[in-house]
């Protein structure tokens, strides 16, 4: 993508996409829901010296001497300001610490800025690690977190060239909320595992529901199970009774030799049905969060034409029902992108980081006039 075709991205969109998430603050500042999450800003993370600012299973390892709101693998990055500065009103992060002096500055510089939290603590592997956990749960609390989230998997498809190792990855995961959710009833705060293309939602369903607790939940993401040859509506609804908040994005699909390319995209640009699935979750809780996640890299690649691709769904334990991968073909077939799908390779880091701005910049200027957020 070169710099000409970032600039016609931009341009591309509505006119009154183009205002700059600055001038919204204001008019955002108090209306239910939208935040930021770690992979919406990778970018910027790493033009500051971080990684790509994910919060992932081992993101809660504390990282002394950051700025409150820098969460681990961010270097210089400072999330919390920068969500605020484009408008946001709340963020996914973690405390520079533990300690308590570093809580209660964390804590107050959110509520100076009015800004929601939530946090990704370290999940233990075995009861060794409870300790430390519970240590974890009881500072994020004390920083005013709302939830945890944890993503726990990779993507199915790539990790696994067999049914046996994703069902001991699967079983592990079972196994760790088992362990966490005594602490998690204790100090009365949600765990919430996104749906992170590790397994389908009815699995994913299953088994919450088998730990019937309401301390373990979904971080629904809007998009992340058309890898699984979802159709994104039918994994909210699946998913809705076990939802504590949400990852929000906009997809598109395109046809590729091995199967189609998944992509996030600016909101109103791409394939998702955003306000039905908005006015789901809000029906389900008015108050429910969510957080921005427009990843800008490459599309993802969903090889649903090689053999490596259904290596871990069985016929019997883990089936795709071929009128599942009918219809995700035919969604593919029938919705061609409106834009060329955002890409990064051969991109200079600064080009890279103006391009996650402007797509930043146009879906917050869309979930404020369209999803009322």
């Amino acid at each position: 993508m070169t710099r000409r075709q970032i600039i016609a991205m931009a341009a591309a969109a509505p006119a009154w996409l183009s205002a700059t998430a600055s001038s919204l603050s204001a008019q955002i500042k108090g209306k239910p829901g939208l935040g930021g999450t770690p992979t919406a800003f990778s970018m910027r993370s790493r033009a500051a010296g971080g990684g790509r600012g994910r919060g992932g299973p081992g993101a809660g390892r504390g990282a002394g001497g950051e700025t409150p709101g820098r969460g681990p693998g961010q270097g210089g990055f400072d999330i919390v300001q920068h969500c605020h500065d484009i408008g946001l009103t709340g963020v996914q992060t973690n405390p520079p610490s533990t300690d308590a002096e570093a809580i209660k500055k964390f804590r107050e510089r959110l509520e100076s800025l009015d800004m929601w939290v939530i946090c990704d603590p370290r999940l233990p592997t075995d009861e060794s690690g409870l300790p430390a956990f519970e240590a974890q749960v009881q500072a994020y609390k004390e920083a005013g977190a709302r939830c945890f989230h944890a993503a726990g998997t990779g993507r199915r498809y790539e990790d696994f060239d067999s049914l046996e190792p994703w069902k001991q990855m699967f079983d592990r995961i079972k196994k760790q909320s088992a362990l966490v959710e005594p602490i998690l009833r204790k100090h009365r705060v949600a765990l919430a595992y996104e749906n992170h293309k590790g397994y389908r939602a009815a699995e994913q369903a299953a088994w919450l529901k088998s730990m019937g607790s309401e301390w373990l939940g979904v971080c629904l993401d809007f998009g992340n199970n058309m890898s699984l040859c979802e159709d994104p509506m039918e994994t909210c609804k699946t998913l809705l009774p076990y939802v504590k908040f949400a990852h929000i994005k906009d997809m598109a699909v395109e046809a590729y030799e091995d199967g189609f390319l998944l992509s996030e995209v600016v909101m109103g640009m791409g394939m998702l049905d955003l306000k039905g699935m908005v006015q789901i979750l809000r029906q389900k809780d008015p108050n429910m969060i969510f957080g921005l996640e427009m990843i800008t890299r490459d599309p993802l690649k969903i090889p649903v034409y090689t053999p490596k691709y259904w290596a871990t769904f069985d016929d019997t334990v883990s089936p795709i029902p071929g009128r599942q991968l009918a219809h995700m073909l035919d969604l593919v077939r029938k919705n061609p992108p409106k834009q060329p799908l955002p890409k990064t390779t051969g991109l200079a880091l600064a080009d890279q980081v103006k391009l996650e701005d402007d797509l930043n910049n146009q879906c917050i200027a869309y979930a404020h006039k369209e999803l009322d957020m």
